[in-house]
């Protein structure tokens, strides 16, 4: 078993590999799963997005984690915390990408708060933020139990197409 970096009550996050290809490949490439991104990705940009990962564990030690699940070691998804500059302030930045079949289960949520108290602890000069695609509801959903509010907004560049994105902020407790 890879070293744990996070372990909530259901989950643990580690570092992902190009051992969980397959397991992200069937996350990454579903247009139902990837509707926000707009984009379904190929083989070759599920290896970059491991190698971009493996780069931020590197440079960070941050990144997008696998999460597992304690209780039968399937992976639902990954969730991220990692560095982000937004119009032009840096931040630390929480993101999720789950199997669509555990959509609604609260793993987000779960994730997210377990990410946001790592921040703080271990990052307290940071400020976190979600970035979320206006039309994300369920996105929005778990911006709103971390009680984030929305602070502002910019346009991303994903995949060559432009894309509004609202920036919540996690208030510090």
């Amino acid at each position: 078993m890879q070293e744990i970096f996070l372990s909530t009550e259901r989950f643990y996050l580690r570092r992902m590999s190009m051992d969980d290809f397959d397991v992200l490949s069937k996350i990454l490439k579903n247009p139902d799963v990837m509707y926000a991104w707009e984009h379904n990705f190929s083989d070759n940009d599920v290896r970059d997005w491991i190698e971009r990962n493996m780069k931020r564990y590197e440079e960070t030690g941050l990144g997008y984690f696998i999460i597992v699940d304690k209780k039968d070691g399937t992976i639902p998804g990954q969730a991220a915390l990692m560095p982000d500059t937004v119009n032009g302030h840096c931040y630390h930045e929480i993101g999720y990408i789950l199997d669509k079949e555990y959509w609604g289960r609260g793993y987000a949520t779960e994730c997210a708060k377990a990410l946001s108290l790592y921040s703080r602890q271990n990052y307290p000069d940071k400020e976190l933020i979600l970035e979320i695609r206006p039309e994300n509801t369920a996105s929005i959903n778990v911006a709103k139990r971390l009680r984030a509010v929305v602070c502002g907004e910019f346009t991303k560049n994903v995949h060559g197409k432009e894309m509004k994105h609202l920036i919540f902020k996690i208030p510090v407790d």
